[in-house]
């Protein structure tokens, strides 16, 4: 039964139509009982983008749409201009006509714009980056138009932005850009504690941070940092008890990626009290794997069972 929240609020979500955390968000949003339209418009194309917000007039933009590049971020290295057009002057068009329209938008981000330091920020000191820490990662361009696009939401003193942090997103599904589809298809993996996003977990989070009209930076990750080694161990123990798999060191990686890629744990402190201020709960990284991998290895043994009878 929809909510009065629900039925008074119109959601529409660019890059629900094809994308991938788009489409979970049309999803989820449409079990909530709430009114959710999937955009037409590409963000480059600014004035399709301003009609399309003229004519649903929605409440709520959730903004899941941009460039990752294809299969890779290695991509956005040699596709500079396709990518500045849509995840910088696009998503700053789209934010600033929200604007216009006094519409609060949630724009899905990265917290891929740091990188452990031999300072304040050592691998596994447990001390996340904060929203307040200066980005210093700049290794990729990708990561170079989330961190442009960022500094203007900020210096512009936006007060309608919901700007989330993902990073490694994780799905249930084994969907080809989840991280665990990637580095169990990979030859060698990085042993490296990260921050990461259960989006199992963490999407209705974000619907309810969006319904209550949440503002500012918030990294948003399920606590603490988890290795591939932890994770492809938990694979292997609950999934596929026959898995194996190889590391390499960072520098070896570095020599077969043409961006280089960012490592580095989040704080999650302001998210978690985003959640207690909605009523929702914000689950530790390794508690949160652990019970993605039971539920793929129950949906599995589910599959199995039909198959048999």
């Amino acid at each position: 039964m929809a909510t009065a929240a629900a039925t008074d609020s119109k959601y529409l979500v660019f890059g629900g139509k094809t994308g991938w955390v788009g489409q979970k968000l049309i999803a989820l949003l449409q079990s909530n009982g709430s009114t959710v339209v999937a955009a037409n418009s590409r963000l480059e194309h600014s004035q399709d983008v301003a009609k399309e917000l003229d004519e649903h007039r929605p409440t709520h933009v959730l903004n899941a749409a941009g460039l990752t590049g294809r299969p890779n971020v290695d991509w956005c290295e040699t596709h500079k201009e396709e990518t500045t057009r849509v995840n910088v002057i696009g998503t700053l068009s789209l934010i600033d006509l929200c604007a216009q329209r006094n519409i609060h938008i949630t724009n899905f981000a990265t917290g891929c714009i740091y990188h452990y330091d031999a300072l304040n920020h050592q691998e596994g000191d447990g001390h996340g980056f904060t929203e307040e820490d200066a980005p210093n990662f700049a290794g990729s361009f990708y990561s170079k138009t989330k961190t442009v696009v960022e500094d203007v939401i900020v210096s512009t003193g936006y007060t309608h932005v919901l700007q989330l942090r993902l990073r490694m997103p994780i799905s249930d599904d084994l969907h080809h850009r989840s991280l665990v589809t990637k580095i169990t298809k990979y030859e060698k993996v990085v042993n490296i504690p990260n921050s990461m996003t259960v989006l199992y977990d963490m999407l209705p989070i974000a619907v309810a941070l969006a319904g209550a009209k949440i503002t500012g930076v918030h990294n948003f990750t399920n606590p603490g940092a988890i290795s591939h080694n932890e994770i492809l161990t938990m694979y292997r123990d609950l999934v596929r008890p026959d898995f194996t798999w190889k590391n390499f060191t960072l520098e070896e990686h570095d020599k077969v990626v043409v961006a280089k890629r960012s490592n580095n744990e989040l704080d999650s402190s302001k998210l978690a009290l985003a959640c207690k201020q909605v009523g929702t709960e914000l689950l530790e990284i390794h508690e949160a794997v652990r019970g993605m991998f039971e539920r793929m290895a129950a949906a599995e043994k589910g599959e199995e069972g039909e198959e048999k009878e």
